[in-house]
């Protein structure tokens, strides 16, 4: 029998608050009160800068004129805002699994066989994190890892107002040319198709069965943590 996990689907909810959430649960996997998580969601406008942010070069203006939050992810600089989902998954990465490279290789399948079910052939970048159709981005990957649980996680563009990215620098995302589902197939595509594909690759690549719970009801004592922009 698979094992259980939990899908907490969190519809639109603010950077912060779900930053504070994930700490909170990594916590809590850590000491092994709660299963896997994998929490969805859609940001407001907001820039994250992962651990290798530069000093020089990181965007295009001189003030962007949407939140940035520095965070503990690895990577530079990225966008998150409606129209992208973004998941965090809470995984303990116990035995075989306990390897961040297949880690992050597994996370890039899920979003290509994701895509594929689309339509819309999908693949890794020697030497880069994230996925790429026809030479553009698509998907880009962060995480970060405490006590071998980890956190942050993807964000797949399925409808986003790609214009946004260009507050970012392309020393910032490596020059790639950003895209989205939507733009590549040239029609309209809703988040819950999207969600029932990856939910389905999640449960086959992790070998697990996502069971939807609510935070705040059956997850009753998570608090909110302190949280503070850089």
């Amino acid at each position: 029998m698979a094992q259980e996990a939990w899908l907490l689907d969190l519809g639109t909810r603010d950077y912060a608050e779900v930053w504070a959430w994930q700490k909170e649960l990594v916590q809590r996997r850590a000491r092994d009160e709660i299963p896997d998580v994998l929490m969805l969601v859609e940001h407001p406008h907001v820039i994250t800068l992962g651990r290798r942010r530069r000093e020089r070069g990181l965007f295009r203006v001189p003030t962007p004129p949407i939140p940035v939050y520095e965070v503990e992810r690895g990577g530079e600089a990225t966008y998150h805002g409606p129209g992208q989902l973004v998941g965090y998954p809470i995984v303990k990465l116990e035995g075989a699994r306990r390897n961040l490279h297949r880690y992050l290789r597994d996370l890039e399948e899920l979003l290509i066989q994701t895509l594929r079910d689309f339509g819309l052939p999908a693949q890794r970048r020697a030497g880069a994190t994230g996925v790429w159709t026809r030479d553009k981005k698509i998907a880009s990957i962060g995480i970060a890892v405490q006590r071998w649980v980890t956190y942050h996680g993807f964000a797949l563009n399925v409808s986003p107002d790609l214009r946004f990215f260009q507050f970012i620098s392309p020393c910032g995302f490596d020059g790639s040319i950003m895209t989205s589902l939507e733009r590549e197939l040239s029609r309209s595509i809703t988040m819950a198709e999207v969600k029932e594909h990856l939910r389905m690759h999640w449960e086959n690549c992790f070998q697990c069965q996502l069971r939807p719970v609510e935070l705040l009801r059956e997850v009753p004592d998570v608090k909110m943590a302190s949280v503070s922009r850089g």
